[in-house]
């Protein structure tokens, strides 16, 4: 019974605290609440007094700002207002000015007009007196004006056509002799400073031999070795009583020059036999090779005329061996462009390029012999090739005059190869036609199908000719050395007769490996 009152009791008691507790606590809230609001409104009140303040601020700022630039305004009008009334002034000032020069303009014209008038007047009177001057100066010579001033024309006209001929005679005259006397000393100063030495040119050299009994080996079993000596350069072995000498004879200097490379080499090698010939004679052509490049290098350099192309310079090497009526042609090359360059300098032109015009002037005579043409022309397609210039190209197919010669370098080239040729002992015309006549001879047996190569020796007086065994059967050589006869018989004219020798040789090669 107890256990069953104090349940409630504590129920009770339970559910009254919890009222009072959730009252207390909603007191507590309202208090807080409160102070949070005086709080709240304490801020704003503070907050509205904050802005007040800076407002204040603000339109007191704002206010001497306005006021600040109301003056400096005020100022700037004020000053511009004064510049304007200067500027005013100013023009005022000219506008014055202009006016008391409009006044001025106005009476001079006033006084200009007048003169005129009075000019015109007194010019007027002048032709009108000049009109009846000249009416009475027609009735007293009985011509009109018009006819006296026709004579009149004609008579001075015929004065001045007869001075002017007398005075342009005199000056041909005087420019007559003075160039000729400037030329003349041009051309002697030249010819002086330049003495170049003239080289004889042979047909034959000589090669010295140890022994005698050299020359028996030379020849060789059956003559084999000098037969392939013979046939491998084209030049003719004279083997006779001269003690301890063999002479090479031939008309072309560089086969002959190959020719003494190659015996020479043999003699000392003192192997001799058909290989070994072969041998030797592709080393001396090498030889020559390298010595013609030497020679060009060294006329270039001796003449000072640089950049030419390797090739030029081979063939102006080549032309060491080449000769033209008996006068070496590379010397006489290197002549004309010291005596060109000499002559440039007395009269003020490009000197290098007269020595490179002069130097070049003959370079198709390095392969005439190889190609149809004259050496001008093959020289001037040689140049082209090369990319010389057009002043050089006309120089050089100008110096035999072929074409007008458009520049004073081409006419001094042509000057100069005269000179070098007018030389005492520089030419023999015997001499160039007799190479004539053998070049003709080769030329005419290579013209001949199945030919290898022809060799013209014995100073002209054989040809001897390598054909192709392939073209040419035994049977055939008989035909074709009788057709070459008739037609050296027919195109060539010569002493005595000339020996036309065929040979046609087998060869069989093979390796041993």
């Amino acid at each position: 019974m107890e256990l069953e009152v104090i349940v409630p009791i504590c129920l009770i008691v339970f559910v009254v605290g919890i009222a009072i507790g959730f009252f207390i606590r909603k007191m507590i809230s309202e208090a807080k609440i409160g102070s949070a609001k005086k709080e709240a409104e304490s801020i704003i009140e503070e907050a509205k007094k904050t802005v007040e303040n800076e407002k204040r601020e603000m339109l007191l700022q704002a206010k001497e700002e306005i006021h600040k630039n109301r003056v400096e305004l005020e100022r700037e009008i004020k000053e511009r207002r004064n510049e304007m009334q200067r500027l005013e002034r100013r023009v005022l000032q000219k506008e014055e000015g202009l006016d008391k020069k409009s006044e001025a303009l106005e009476q001079k014209e006033e006084t200009l007009s007048k003169k005129t008038k009075e000019a015109q007047e007194a010019k007027e009177k002048f032709e009108e007196s000049l009109k009846q001057q000249q009416l009475e100066l027609e009735k007293i010579a009985g011509m009109t004006a018009e006819e006296a001033k026709q004579m009149l024309i004609k008579n001075i006209e015929h004065e001045v056509k007869l001075e002017t001929a007398l005075m342009i005679k005199n000056m041909e005259q005087n420019a007559k002799e003075d160039a000729n006397k400037k030329a003349k000393s041009i051309i002697a100063t030249a010819i002086q400073k330049c003495a170049a030495d003239q080289v004889a040119e042979h047909t034959v050299s000589v090669v010295s031999l140890p022994n005698d009994e050299m020359k028996g080996r030379i020849i060789g079993r059956e003559g084999r070795n000098i037969k392939t000596l013979e046939t491998l350069t084209g030049i003719d072995l004279i083997i006779d009583d001269t003690p301890e000498a063999v002479i090479l004879s031939g008309f072309d200097p560089v086969r002959r020059e190959v020719a003494r490379i190659a015996l020479e080499k043999l003699i000392l090698d003192g192997r001799i036999h058909p290989t070994r010939i072969e041998e030797m004679v592709e080393k001396a052509q090498a030889e020559v090779e390298e010595t013609m490049r030497e020679a060009g290098e060294e006329a270039c350099y001796s003449v000072n005329v640089h950049n030419l192309h390797p090739d030029l310079v081979r063939l102006l090497g080549k032309l060491k061996y080449r000769t033209s009526y008996g006068q070496n042609v590379l010397i006489h090359s290197i002549e004309v462009a010291h005596i060109a360059g000499l002559m440039a300098s007395e009269l003020g032109v490009d000197v290098d390029m007269a020595k490179r015009a002069g130097l070049l002037h003959d370079i198709g005579k390095a392969i005439d012999q190889e190609m149809e043409g004259s050496h001008v022309q093959i020289g001037v397609d040689l140049l082209k090739k090369y990319k010389e210039c057009p002043e050089i190209l006309n120089a050089v197919e100008a110096h035999h005059e072929d074409v007008e010669p458009e520049s004073i370098t081409a006419i001094l080239i042509q000057a100069a190869d005269s000179i070098s040729a007018a030389r005492p002992g520089a030419r023999k015309e015997t001499l160039e036609a007799y190479i004539k006549r053998i070049e003709k001879l080769e030329e005419i047996t290579n013209s001949f199908k199945g030919v290898d190569r022809s060799f013209a020796i014995q100073a002209g007086r054989e040809v001897r000719i390598i054909v192709n065994p392939e073209d040419i059967s035994d049977a055939e050589m008989t035909l074709l050395a009788r057709d070459i006869a008739k037609k050296i018989e027919s195109d060539v004219s010569y002493p005595g007769q000339i020996k036309v020798n065929i040979v046609r040789e087998t060869r069989a090669i093979d390796y041993a490996k």
